[in-house]
């Protein structure tokens, strides 16, 4: 079964069956920064063919600590985000935390994004619906994958039918996270696509330093079962330098590693659109 990727502006390969890549480092560090990461995602998308969306927060509004880096400024860092969309001609997607936020960055970028914690926000989600541009819905840690329908009516209930959902794990204990394949089936069952957050659902979150802990070395065993059961598209937070990074350094993939994963993802792709 040939898979065609949402029909978002500016958005390449959307007939190529491949799945849609969601990728970029976590938060706006400097512009030298993001337009290394794009660059080199970019460059991979046009390799391989995959549908591609450039990822990054302009804030970080959800940290552990009160003296954690949230960001550079508001305004400087959609600003960063535009310039990546018109000089890689690629669409960008970015999270927003309260209503008033929405039309802020809808100015910006392509693809609204609500965080996890966030998802039964129904003012964030009506006031994001309102823009008219596409919103990613993450799936809360707490929630069920057939609880997110109600997210889902929040959005079109506001008159808006562009919708993707995005699962990132569920709370297992205090300090880890575990995946449950079916919420990948249950959630498509809103006609919606459906992606797999491969970085954040290796989180190990509520470490008791103030810094969320991870577990890298998992993310192509999730990247493949997500192929594998059918998902729509990939989510994944890279950066050049893990260790250095400013935000959720701990569970992303090295931009170095990206090439290997998405050739494997992509080969396995082809094998699931053959039934």
């Amino acid at each position: 079964m040939k898979h065609t990727a949402p029909d978002i502006p500016g958005l390449k390969y959307r007939d190529s069956g491949n799945f849609l890549l969601i990728a970029g480092p976590c938060v706006v560090e400097s512009e030298d920064i993001v337009f290394r990461i794009a660059e080199r995602l970019v460059k991979l998308s046009d390799l391989y063919s995959i549908p591609f969306i450039f990822k990054s927060s302009y804030r970080k509004a959800n940290r552990s600590k009160a003296d954690s880096f949230t960001g550079i400024g508001d305004i400087r860092a959609l600003e960063i985000l535009a310039e990546v969309r018109k000089r890689f001609s690629v669409p960008v997607i970015t999270d927003i935390h309260n209503p008033s936020e929405a039309g802020i960055a809808a100015g910006y970028v392509d693809v609204l994004q609500i965080p996890a914690f966030l998802c039964r926000q129904t003012d964030l989600l009506e006031a994001a619906a309102l823009t008219e541009k596409w919103i990613n819905i993450k799936k809360g840690q707490f929630l069920s994958g057939a609880s997110m329908k109600f997210a889902v009516e929040k959005v079109r209930g506001a008159g808006n039918e562009k919708i993707m959902l995005t699962e990132r794990g569920n709370m297992f204990g205090y300090q880890d996270l575990v995946v449950d394949y079916r919420n990948i089936p249950v959630m498509q069952k809103n006609g919606v696509p459906v992606i797999m957050d491969i970085t954040h659902s290796l989180q190990q979150p509520n470490q008791v330093r103030g810094v969320s802990g991870g577990n890298p070395e998992m993310i192509e065993t999730i990247g493949k079962a997500a192929i594998s059961v059918g998902a729509d598209g990939i989510f994944i937070e890279t950066h050049p330098d893990p260790a250095s990074a400013l935000s959720d350094g701990a569970n992303m993939l090295k931009l170095s590693k990206m090439e290997r994963l998405l050739i494997m993802l992509t080969a396995l792709r082809k094998t699931i659109n053959t039934f």
